[in-house]
């Protein structure tokens, strides 16, 4: 028993310092130059880890990791003395030439959707140098800070290499989120309160957006191709349709007005596609509710007219909006399970249009058996009825 009891405690024991080797990321690293760093922190994303000497002086000694990294990619670490984004940033790029040596330079980020031009820093750098070995690229730098200023924004940084040139790196997911604090004196690192916050703004747009022209949209053209067939539903089917479609009209500017706001505050940081089709719909849509004011009367000589257009431009907007939905989660990244809800509420619709389709041209061919069988009888009994008064006269 007391054995067993040992055992126990032996594995709770070795399971412990396993976590332990795991919490501890960066402070376990021992570099292959010898080199000792006294304080090191764990960035949150992107596989990304700094390391460093700090004196109060001013003087800043780095080395920055980037592990899991191919080496047909570039990183990069910066600081940014001015604000907490990624213009004005200073920068120290690495990356692999094709003749497998390692380059390192300094580049100061003037624009978004930069290719990490060479240039000179706002501050000192030396014995700048950097490594690739193992999937993973170190950065060695010394910098110098006149302001003796101990807390930074940081933004660290990886893309894609066509040849020896930097391309733009991803504009969503990990790579917009790599950019936070750090306290050089306790070491702790923290986040930029304003990435969190162009989150929850990406996050409401994206709601809006997807209830209103993703679902409220196709739902209000269902109700409309196929409610009214019902005689029960009366003149219920157009309340019913108009107010699914101009709520979702409401919503969408809303959404829409959302897009516009975090376009102005990401300069630089475009998605053509997705802004072209927002645009559109907004003007469709907008079209749409303005035409409910000039609707010819039933028997108005253009009211054909203006159901070839409505209809028309109402089933363009559904398309669409399911189009950039699609395309909205996409740039988001959300959870696929998110992803995956969409796409069951896209299904459900759709199938809900076929079976009411196909019921649809069952009850139109119905009718119209029922038509021709009523004009065949019609037409057999006067035939009779003209046989029988010919008869009766002779």
């Amino acid at each position: 028993m007391a054995s067993m009891l040992e055992l126990a405690l032996y594995l709770c024991l070795f399971m412990c310092l396993i976590l332990a080797c795991y919490a501890q990321t960066c402070a376990k690293y021992a570099f292959s130059s010898n080199r000792v760093f006294k304080s090191c922190t764990d960035l949150p994303v992107l596989n990304s880890f700094l390391h460093y000497n700090y004196d109060v002086s001013g003087k800043l000694e780095i080395a920055y990791r980037h592990t899991g990294i191919t080496s047909s990619r570039w990183v990069a670490w910066a600081i940014n003395p001015t604000s907490k984004a990624m213009v004005g940033s200073q920068a120290l790029v690495a990356y692999q030439l094709s003749d497998g040596s390692m380059r390192a330079y300094t580049s100061p980020i003037t624009q978004y959707q930069t290719q990490l031009q060479e240039g000179e820093l706002s501050f000192d750098v030396s014995d700048l140098s950097a490594t690739y070995a193992n999937n993973e690229v170190i950065i060695f730098a010394t910098l110098g800070f006149p302001n003796n200023d101990t807390t930074l924004n940081q933004v660290w940084q990886e893309g894609a290499m066509s040849g020896n040139t930097p391309q733009m790196h991803a504009t969503s997911g990990p790579n917009v989120q790599s950019m936070g604090t750090l306290n050089l004196l306790s070491g702790q690192a923290g986040t930029i309160g304003r990435r969190t916050s162009t989150q929850r703004k990406q996050n409401i747009h994206g709601v809006l957006n997807a209830v209103s022209w993703g679902i409220l949209m196709p739902l209000g053209a269902i109700i409309a191709r196929y409610l009214k067939l019902f005689k029960s539903a009366g003149p219920a089917w157009f309340y019913l349709h108009a107010s699914c479609q101009f709520s979702a009209y409401v919503v969408g500017v809303a959404g829409w007005s959302t897009g516009l706001k975090l376009g102005s505050e990401s300069s630089g940081i475009q998605y053509d596609a997705h802004r072209t089709i927002g645009i559109v719909l907004f003007c469709l849509g907008t079209l749409q509710v303005f035409a409910l004011l000039v609707r010819p009367k039933p028997d108005h000589k253009y009211r054909v007219y203006w159901n070839i257009y409505h209809h028309l431009v109402g089933y363009t907007v559904v398309i669409l909006s399911v189009i950039n939905i699609f395309k909205g989660l996409d740039i988001l990244e959300p959870e696929k399970k998110w992803k995956n809800a969409y796409i069951g509420v896209v299904i459900a619709l759709a199938c809900s249009g076929v079976v009411l389709e196909a019921y649809t041209w069952f009850l139109v061919l119905r009718k119209r058996s029922e038509s021709a069988g009523k004009m065949s009888h019609g037409i057999n009994g006067a035939h009779g009825n003209g046989v029988n008064a010919h008869t009766a006269n002779c």
